[in-house]
């Protein structure tokens, strides 16, 4: 057989598993969040910068503050659901009997938990001295987490319609946008930034109710479906609230030990370091919903599409984190502006973060946890937890935000080595499952 045909045939072969993939659902839901992350970038782009500009470090980082306290109460009443509940209407989404059930329990539980983390807010307002001074902050960060506690993404994300996803998420995202760019113009705006958001959210979900209750019975929750979906996500939950001790409270923590400004310089540099991690975002949540299917049915094609998840996930990573080490002082200068320049060492010491919340994304929450693995995978996000608690108490004092930042990087690192160790002794790598039949006995 000449070159020439060979090269001809390859040619076809590869054009042929191009135009599958990308017919693929994996490759349109990711394409759907694109289109939503690349408006949650348009709209940072335009509302970061302004915000920064017009309340300066001091109110940004009040509202920074409160944001991450809001991120607690979220957690809490999202109770792992965007994880448990995704892989729940993955794996039944053709019985509608049991989406329907499922749908009711969900609501019923957050609505639950929302009262529950009212009354913690009541208790926080007297105990926190920042939330002593400025309650018309705490009061909006409270209105915006339970608004944003109560989307709908867990339900769409299951079944794979990350198209509805995303109009119900650019809609939200633009009506916030214009409310900013209207409403907040000093520093004693800043709670409207959050009231504001809390708003978009509100109308988000109820149109995802309405969508929702087009397709499947409209149901009251029962006590035996709350509770029986709150056991569904315990294992979840853990994992979420070991998860928050290094990533969403950093903030909060920090604002315990230094003042809003400094608060201001950590919360600017970890938007700008989180911005470029979540390039990556679209392509982990179109995996989850697919592997968790897949895990069901083969695990040979599970541990292959987890692979090229990794590959993809780890380039992408590194030459995102390469990116941002390189230009943080023209990020700063650009997005911030002005009086950020303390945030510049931070940036670069959180661009180490994007390759390695890339790797341990695949390696576990897209390959541990559809495999059930949940019991070391919480262990070791546990620990991670813990060790990024302890140094934060330790360096956060002493060397303020660029303590805090070492203490995210180190617990991160920890966590992606510990999750490799783990799948390594019990031969559950997916570089090498699945490739023969021996990989499948492995279960």
């Amino acid at each position: 057989m000449s070159k020439g045909r060979l090269l001809t045939e390859a040619y076809v072969d590869f054009s042929r598993v191009v135009r599958a993939g990308l017919r693929s659902s994996v490759a349109r839901n990711a394409a759907s969040l694109y289109v939503v992350h690349f408006v949650n970038y348009l709209v940072p782009l335009i509302m970061v910068p302004y915000l920064a500009r017009v309340l300066g470090p001091r109110a940004w980082g009040l509202v920074a503050f409160a944001q991450a306290f809001g991120q607690y109460l979220i957690l809490i009443v999202e109770y792992g659901f965007n994880l448990s509940a995704t892989r729940e209407v993955a794996r039944c989404r053709d019985a509608l009997e049991r989406r329907a059930d499922l749908f009711a329990g969900v609501l019923g539980a957050k609505a639950v938990l929302a009262f529950l983390v009212l009354v913690v807010a009541f208790v926080v307002a007297h105990w926190v001295p920042i939330f002593r001074e400025h309650p018309k902050i705490l009061w909006a960060g409270v209105f915006w987490a339970l608004a944003t506690a109560f989307n709908l993404m867990w339900y769409f994300q299951g079944l794979e319609r990350m198209r509805l996803v995303a109009t119900l998420e650019i809609g939200a995202k633009v009506v916030a946008l214009m409310g900013v760019l209207v409403l907040v113009k000093g520093p004693e705006d800043g709670w409207k930034v959050l009231a504001l958001t809390g708003v978009a959210s509100l109308f988000s979900t109820a149109a995802g109710l309405a969508l929702a209750y087009s397709e499947i019975p409209v149901r009251l929750p029962s006590w035996k479906g709350v509770w029986e979906t709150l056991r569904l996500g315990w294992n979840m939950f853990l994992f979420r609230s070991a998860v928050s001790l290094y990533t969403v409270g950093n903030v909060f923590i920090l604002g315990l030990f230094a003042p809003p400004h400094i608060v201001g310089y950590y919360a600017g540099a970890e938007k700008l370091s989180k911005a470029f991690l979540g390039l990556l975002g679209p392509i982990s949540q179109a995996l989850y919903p697919r592997l968790s299917h897949l895990v069901q049915h083969s695990l040979t094609e599970a541990a292959r599409l987890a692979r090229v998840g990794l590959k993809v996930m780890g380039v992408g990573g590194m030459v995102l984190g390469l990116v941002v080490f390189v230009l943080a002082p023209f990020l700063v200068r650009f997005l911030l502006g002005e009086g950020y320049e303390q945030a510049i060492p931070v940036v670069r010491i959180l661009s180490l973060l994007v390759p390695l919340i890339a790797l341990s994304n695949v390696l576990g929450i897209q390959w541990m946890l559809p495999l059930g693995l949940e019991r070391p995978f919480n262990a070791i996000i546990l620990s991670a937890g813990l060790i990024n608690l302890a140094l934060a108490v330790l360096l956060a004092p002493r060397y303020a935000h660029v303590g805090m930042a070492l203490a995210v990087v180190v617990s991160e690192a920890f966590v992606t080595l510990a999750i490799w160790g783990v799948l390594q002794r019990r031969h559950m790598n997916p570089i090498i499952f699945g490739r023969n039949k021996e990989g499948e006995k492995c279960m």
